[in-house]
């Protein structure tokens, strides 16, 4: 699957309250109208862990193969 565009999701995701887990991040995209690709890769972050910033999402999104 190819990387989404970083300045996109992050689009989908404006005005989400950091920290935020996996499931609110996804539940604040499909909000937004974020579309499938998008979504996909934002279930394939780990499913415990808190994402502080958008730069910390942004980071765990370019560690996903």
């Amino acid at each position: 699957m190819a990387k989404a565009n970083p300045v996109a999701i992050q689009k989908h995701l404006k005005g989400v309250d950091y920290p935020a887990d996996k499931q609110e991040l996804i539940k604040h995209a499909k909000q937004q109208g974020a579309d499938r690709e998008i979504i996909s890769l934002l279930e394939q972050l780990p499913d415990n862990e808190q994402f502080e910033s958008p730069t910390d999402l942004n980071k765990a999104l370019g560690e996903i193969e």
